[in-house]
């Protein structure tokens, strides 16, 4: 009942709410994303949907025009505290996660929920048939702009860990949990906890486009 039809209603009504929220950060945030980095406002970046349906998720550039994709050797994606490619902007964008704040749009218009699954590249995807079990899975309900793995761990486990807690999600959908994985996330944003990847995890032969 509950992941069938409560949770998208109310993705819905949060997210009509979270419009004038969006609007005003956009008036505020847009013109210094630019004249830090004369660019776009928006990273348009495709994402993996609901049983892999390609969207275009929303975020607010934090990067410099133009930058190469690095990558971990487990193939996600590189986030260092140092990374060069990120702006002035950008780095304070992250900190406080309003980057993410564009993906309501993403949620009114039904590709994303507002906690759900991450939403994963699209890099290797050659179809549901080339995926693992595992990575199927994780796709069965709409990825979240926070999530399980987003609120506990962030970017501090590794590729395989972060399906799991995937799916940990998937197999425990709930509106106790998502209540918990939300006032998680405030507490993590507000304390900046595990933006960034380990040294452990990092990998030091990273390659770019």
């Amino acid at each position: 009942m509950y992941e069938k039809y409560l949770k998208r209603c109310l993705d819905l009504f949060f997210s009509i709410l979270a419009l004038p929220i969006f609007c005003l950060v956009f008036i505020v945030i847009a013109p210094l994303i630019f004249i830090d980095d004369p660019g776009p406002i928006f990273y348009n970046a495709p994402r993996l949907g609901k049983n892999g349906k390609i969207f275009k998720m929303y975020k607010f550039r934090s990067m410099k025009v133009n930058s190469p994709d690095i990558r971990n050797s487990d193939g996600s994606t590189y986030n260092g505290e140092n990374d060069p490619r990120v702006t002035r902007m950008g780095r304070i964008l992250r900190k406080t996660s309003l980057d993410e704040v564009p993906q309501f749009l993403n949620v009114l218009c039904g590709d994303m929920s507002i906690i759900g699954p991450r939403a994963h590249l699209t890099t290797k995807f050659k179809g549901m048939k080339s995926l693992t079990p595992k990575e199927r899975k994780r796709l069965r309900v709409r990825p979240g702009i926070t999530g399980y793995n987003q609120a506990y761990y962030r970017n501090t486990v590794s590729a395989e860990q972060k399906i799991d807690n995937d799916n940990y999600y998937v197999d425990h959908i709930s509106l106790a949990l998502d209540v918990k994985i939300l006032f998680k996330t405030i507490d993590s944003v507000l304390h900046q906890e595990n933006i960034y990847v380990t040294p452990e995890i990092k990998n030091g032969n990273n390659n770019s486009k």
